[in-house]
């Protein structure tokens, strides 16, 4: 290489070393946009973990159609001679509400595991948004509440389940679960940032078992004791299961419709600051 030749390309080069860099806006982490993206992924994560999972394949797959499919088989037509409605209108809707709230506790523990081993911790310390967490694990229990709800329904249909007024009365039936889960999901947070997995577990359960054996998709509200019929009718699970009743086959829908807003409004309002809080206290302290 000739000396001219050399001498230019050290001035281009020299040239070069003295212009900028090109620089690039840092993207803050407090956006709204920065929240859904992180929130989706975060959803992902979650929802791959639980894919992977066998117990959590059960609980969420399994053992709601074998709970749908043994009512079906104990109870047979039982409710259907007495009332004259056919029992699946309410065994379905019952056993979607059930897994529904169940599976809250399977996010629960996820979230105190992820608090153990100091996951909560690091995700902290990165520039993630900070509700990116919570969020994504509400958007994974939707998600996960939708593949149950309609796992059920399958199972339903072959019992003899069928929706009488079109689809857009099967959409709004299959979203009242995934509406109040929401809400359930946000009230078990808030449990499992004050309490340990075991009394979480029994207490949810206790819920469950209770919710479960008195409202009005088991037997109707006039089968039970008439000092007990008012709670057993207003408690949330029996309004949820009446509006998807009368979203499905026949029935009320506004009123039992409004009381399972009220109830998941109410969770929400009661819950959402003791999780938030909650959450972020397990982020930054592991506490």
């Amino acid at each position: 290489m000739s000396t001219a030749t050399t001498a230019a390309a050290a001035e281009q080069d020299s040239w070069a070393g003295h212009q900028p860099l090109p620089t690039v806006a840092p993207r803050s982490e407090r956006r709204f946009s920065i929240l859904v993206e992180q929130s989706l992924i975060q959803c992902k994560r979650l929802l791959m973990g639980w894919m992977r999972d066998p117990s959590t394949t059960i609980q969420t797959l399994v053992y709601p159609a074998l709970t749908l499919v043994m009512f079906r088989i104990v109870m047979g037509d039982a409710v259907g001679s007495a009332t004259g409605m056919p029992a699946i209108y309410g065994y379905v809707p019952m056993v979607m509400m059930v897994a529904a709230m169940s599976g809250s506790v399977v996010s629960a523990l996820g979230f105190k595991a992820e608090k153990a081993t100091g996951l909560l911790g690091r995700f902290h310390t990165m520039p993630i948004h900070r509700a990116a967490g919570l969020t994504g694990r509400l958007l994974a229990e939707a998600v996960r509440v939708l593949i149950t709800s309609l796992f059920v329904l399958a199972v339903g249909l072959v019992l003899g389940f069928r929706f009488w007024y079109g689809p857009a009365a099967s959409i709004a039936m299959l979203g009242i679960p995934i509406l109040f889960a929401i809400g359930f999901a946000i009230m078990v947070t808030a449990l499992a940032t004050l309490t340990e997995g075991i009394i979480l577990v029994a207490l949810v359960g206790l819920v469950n078992t209770l919710l479960m054996f008195f409202n009005s998709g088991f037997v109707p509200v006039f089968a039970y004791p008439a000092w007990l019929q008012k709670t057993v009718e207003n408690q949330p699970m029996s309004t949820a299961i009446d509006a998807m009743r009368g979203l499905s086959y026949d029935g009320p829908i506004a009123t039992p419709l409004w009381k399972t807003l009220a109830w998941t409004l109410g969770m929400i309002i009661v819950f959402a600051y003791p999780a938030i809080r909650g959450y972020r206290r397990a982020a930054e302290t592991g506490a």
